[in-house]
């Protein structure tokens, strides 16, 4: 498989649960009022050590969209997902986002 290597941020630091990978520093937040079916989320201009799923249409509580769920590099966890469209005016602004789940 070959060895691992995983990005390290500093400054505070939103990182996977299960394994600690850095995910995102709270620079990067641009909103904290979303939310998911496990909780809280917040949504990133951008985030690291992620993959990203397959695109696929998803009805959410602000209308269509197509997004990627995204998954911890270091053990694979589903951490949030990303935005790739959005069928809304007025919900444009969240392309190329990330979410990731508190």
């Amino acid at each position: 498989m070959g060895r691992l290597f995983l990005i390290s941020l500093e400054g505070k630091i939103y990182s996977c649960k299960h394994c600690q990978a850095h995910l995102a520093v709270s620079d990067d937040i641009v909103s904290k009022a979303f939310h998911c079916k496990h909780g809280r989320a917040y949504l990133f201009n951008k985030a690291v050590n992620v993959t990203v799923g397959i695109k696929e249409e998803r009805l959410m509580i602000t209308g269509m969209h197509t997004v990627s769920d995204i998954f911890c590099v270091g053990c694979g966890s589903i951490v949030g997902w990303k935005y790739d469209a959005a069928h809304e005016k007025a919900q444009k602004y969240k392309e190329g986002k990330i979410v990731l789940e508190r």
